[in-house]
C-alpha cells in the first residue's frame, strides 16, 4: 500500500467541510497539519488539523482517522491559534492532583488578583 497524500486529504476536507460558525468552506491556505501518523500495511492514518475560517476568523481542530476506505472526522471549535496548537501538542497532560490543587486554591481565593499576582 502506498503512503497517504496528506495534502490531498486536506484538500478533500476543504471541499467537504464547512465552518460550524458561519458555514463558509475552509481554505487550504488557512489549514495546517499539527500531527500525523500512518500505518501503511494496515491502510490507516491519523491526522490532527488546525484550520482558521477566512470569513469569520473562528478556529477549528479536526481529528481525521482513515481506516482503509473509511474516513472519520470530528471537528471542535477552539480558541487555540495554529501556534498554540503546535506549542501544546507535546505537553504532558494535567494530572488529577494538579486539578485538585487548583480547585483547593480557587476555594481559598478571595478575588483580589492584584495582591495575588504581586506576591513574590
Amino acid at each position: 500500500m502506498k503512503p497517504f497524500d496528506f495534502k490531498k486529504v486536506i484538500e478533500w476536507l476543504g471541499f467537504v467541510l464547512r465552518c460550524p460558525i458561519c458555514g463558509h468552506k475552509y481554505n487550504l491556505d488557512k489549514t495546517e497539519v499539527i500531527e500525523s501518523e500512518q500505518n501503511e500495511p494496515m491502510g490507516e492514518a491519523h491526522i490532527l488539523i488546525h484550520s482558521d475560517c477566512s470569513k469569520c476568523k473562528s478556529s477549528v481542530m479536526f481529528n481525521v482517522d482513515i481506516k482503509g476506505p473509511e474516513v472519520f472526522s470530528v471537528g471542535m471549535v477552539t480558541d487555540l491559534t495554529r501556534g498554540d496548537s503546535s506549542k501544546f501538542k507535546n505537553k504532558t497532560p494535567i494530572t488529577p492532583n494538579e486539578v485538585i490543587g487548583i480547585h483547593k486554591a480557587l476555594k481559598k481565593f478571595n478575588g483580589d488578583f492584584v495582591s495575588t499576582f504581586a506576591k513574590k
